[in-house]
């Protein structure tokens, strides 16, 4: 078998278009969280703390400046509220996916009770066999 053939057959398994759909998805919901983030979220923790934009807080190493022949030297900073932002977008993100498998979970286990709870049907020849046992009863 060749390498495309079988890169064809690859592909055209189920799971590899689920699993791409996914990646697609999680991508498309990563925006929409992060656009929370930095539009709702931040800002309101911005006004809690006092009008500071979280993501701009920084321990600055080495100020900028100009060096004797002229040219600028660019600050040396650490951007801890970059990393705030970020780890809040995670934890939003997370959260979110805990609920939604959460409810597929219960969706899931709902669906299972009720095709347990539901007997099974009997076959054509337990039906015929019951008719049989019911005529020798009456006659």
């Amino acid at each position: 078998m060749g390498m495309v053939s079988e890169f064809k057959e690859f592909i055209a398994r189920g799971n590899v278009i689920d699993l791409a759909v996914g990646v697609v998805i999680g991508a498309a919901f990563g925006k929409i969280v992060t656009a929370l983030v930095d539009g709702i979220v931040m800002p309101a923790l911005g006004m809690l703390t006092g009008g500071v934009d979280i993501s701009d807080l920084k321990v600055v190493l080495s100020p900028a400046g100009v060096d004797a022949a002229g040219a600028e030297i660019a600050e040396v900073a650490i951007r801890y509220g970059a990393f705030i932002q970020t780890v809040v977008d995670f934890v939003l993100i997370a959260f979110v996916i805990f609920l939604f498998i959460k409810g597929y979970n219960r969706l899931k286990k709902s669906t299972e009770a009720e095709a347990e709870a539901a007997p099974a049907e009997p076959s054509e020849d337990i039906l015929l066999l019951r008719e049989i046992r019911d005529s020798l009863k009456r006659g």
